[in-house]
């Protein structure tokens, strides 16, 4: 067995093969054409690891090293980057390092999601783009309109169907230039809007018989498109050890900062997967608006509790954290969403189950 190691870039990877005592083997420079990388790997045992630092193309490298018969492994760039502990940096420092944690058997790796859970995680995280741009042209339309005093006031929706006929005669009331902006704004969030609508219709399509996405739509706050969401950035829970991994992962525990008796609790992670703290936030946010009238349920007397002792910010934080927890529990033991009991009624149960 080989030890490989990539040190990729955007247009070429310096691959580092190293044989079991460490001894340099091969060093080259590749471009990056299709092929190349699976070429590369094919003159070397099947089965050797060959690692990969998590850069922004890696998917297609990955591929490549799966055909070629070898084991993948994608490294956490920053944990690695302390590992090595180098004070110098090159290509061939980088990759020679890793081969070093490789022998070492301390490589420090992140999960594989299969390829078609990489391919139809681009499904909502493409949405997401378009709902920003959608947000921001919204915004400069509203901005051109109080530039001018001509703000629409008493709607919910200034851009809804029954709002359209107030806004276009708001719009033609502004000068000649500014009019002729915002109504090329307006058209653009019509198509943007058209492309979130093809969006959401294919995503039902895809997800349409998924018992597991109508398994976490079953926890408070989350809809079709926040389950969609956490369904694909989960992927496999079994590779998390237990719930508070997965609220970790999701950036729903705060940073703790231990010295002696004094504990302090800082802000939420922010090295995390950023698309799952969307999700379990919106979902959290989705909690506290509807609060009044789901007061019964265990999230919101949650977010009250945190919120009077503490403030809004840190109550949607521990809701979060909830909603994460929850989703492993219910992936892993395949159960829709059950309100937790309150400490009155397990002692309750308790007593009962002692006195029968």
């Amino acid at each position: 067995m080989n030890y490989i190691a990539f040190d990729s870039h955007k247009k070429y990877t310096l691959a580092s093969v190293e044989d079991r005592n460490g001894n340099l083997l091969q060093e080259k420079r590749i471009e990056h054409t299709r092929g190349a990388l699976r070429e590369f790997l094919l003159q070397y045992e099947k089965g050797s690891p060959v690692a990969v630092e998590t850069i922004g193309n890696w998917y297609w490298i990955v591929d490549e090293i799966e055909e070629a018969g070898m084991e993948p492994r994608l490294v956490n760039a920053g944990k690695a980057k302390k590992m090595i502990g180098s004070v110098n940096k090159t290509d061939s420092l980088d990759a020679r390092g890793l081969n070093k944690l490789q022998r070492a058997d301390v490589l420090p790796t992140v999960w594989i999601p299969p390829a078609e859970l990489r391919d139809m995680r681009d499904l909502p995280r493409t949405r997401m783009i378009f709902t920003q741009e959608r947000t921001k042209l919204k915004n400069r339309i509203h901005a051109n309109l109080t530039k001018y005093r001509l703000e629409l006031t008493g709607v919910s929706d200034a851009f809804g169907v029954k709002s359209m006929d107030k806004l276009n005669e708001r719009i033609s009331r502004l000068p000649v230039y500014t009019r002729y902006a915002t109504e090329r704004l307006l058209e653009q969030l019509w198509i943007v809007q058209t492309q979130i609508d093809q969006f959401e219709k294919l995503t039902k399509e895809v997800f349409k018989d998924s018992v597991e996405l109508k398994r976490i739509m079953s926890i408070p706050g989350v809809g079709y498109i926040l389950g969609t969401v956490i369904l694909l950035e989960v992927g496999d829970v079994s590779r998390f050890a237990g719930a508070p991994q997965l609220a970790s992962y999701s950036g729903c525990t705060p940073r703790i900062h231990a010295s002696g008796d004094k504990v302090r609790f800082g802000k939420l992670r922010t090295d995390v997967n950023h698309y799952l703290k969307w999700a379990f936030t919106e979902a959290a946010n989705v909690i506290c608006t509807h609060k009044s009238h789901w007061a019964h349920r265990h999230a919101v007397r949650l977010y009250n509790r945190i919120a009077d002792r503490k403030n809004h910010q840190k109550a949607i934080g521990a809701v979060a954290r909830h909603l994460a927890e929850a989703t492993y529990w219910m992936l892993r033991k395949e159960e829709d969403y059950k309100e937790p009991k309150s400490i009155s009624e397990v002692i309750k149960g308790e007593i009962s189950a002692a006195l029968a």
